[in-house]
C-alpha cells in the first residue's frame, strides 16, 4: 500500500492540471453563486474563466425580470442622446449579451423628459430609481412657505426642492411603471 501500489505505477506522469482545464460550464455553474463584482475579478484567471464569466445563463439570473423593458428604455435613451450635434443620430448598436445588457443597466438613464432615473445597483443587482421633485405629485409644492426650489450643480437634477420649515410633511402619488 505504499507508494508502489498504483495502478500506473511509481514512475506514471499524470501532466500537471490547472484550474484552465476544468470545463467551462463548471466553472458558469460555480460563478452562478457569486455577485457580479466577484465573477469580474474570476474572469481574470484565465481563458475558461473568462469565457464562463461571458456566458449568458451566469447573468440572466443578476438582470431583474423586467430588463427587456428596461433595456428598451435605456436603448431609447440612448438614441435620443447620441446626436452629432448637428441633429443626425448615429445608429445604436443593440447589445447581444445579458452581461453587456447588466452592465449597460447598471449606468444611470433618464426617462419620463429626464424627470426621473433608474440604473442597477452594480453589487446585487437591485433596482434603483431616482425621482425629481418636478415628476412628483407633492401636496403643497408651489406654496413657498414649506417647499424651496434651489438651483444646485450637487443634484442629479437641476431643481431639488427641500423642506422650508423642519415641521413640513409631503403627500406623493404616482407610478413609474419600473416595478410592474
Amino acid at each position: 500500500m505504499g507508494t508502489g501500489s498504483s495502478i500506473l505505477g511509481a514512475d506514471a506522469d499524470w501532466g500537471e492540471t490547472s484550474l484552465g482545464d476544468m470545463p467551462e460550464s463548471c466553472v458558469a455553474a460555480v460563478l452562478l453563486n457569486l455577485d457580479p463584482p466577484e465573477i469580474c475579478q474570476v474572469a481574470c484567471l484565465n481563458r475558461a474563466f473568462r469565457g464562463a464569466a461571458s456566458a449568458d445563463c451566469v447573468w440572466a439570473g443578476k438582470l431583474p425580470a423586467n430588463y427587456r423593458y428596461l433595456a428598451a428604455l435605456a436603448a431609447a435613451a440612448d438614441d435620443e442622446g447620441d446626436g452629432d450635434g448637428d441633429g443626425n443620430v448615429k445608429p445604436c448598436s443593440p447589445i447581444s449579451t445579458k452581461k453587456g445588457i447588466y452592465a449597460r443597466l447598471c449606468r444611470p438613464t433618464p426617462f419620463d423628459g429626464g424627470t426621473k432615473e433608474f440604473w442597477i445597483e452594480k453589487n446585487k443587482g437591485g433596482l434603483c430609481m431616482s425621482i425629481s421633485s418636478k415628476a412628483m405629485a407633492i401636496t403643497g409644492i408651489d406654496d413657498r412657505r414649506y417647499w424651496s426650489h434651489l438651483v444646485t450643480e450637487e443634484s442629479r437634477f437641476i431643481q431639488p426642492v427641500f423642506p422650508s420649515s423642519p415641521g413640513s410633511s409631503a403627500q406623493t402619488h404616482g407610478s413609474s411603471g419600473l416595478w410592474n
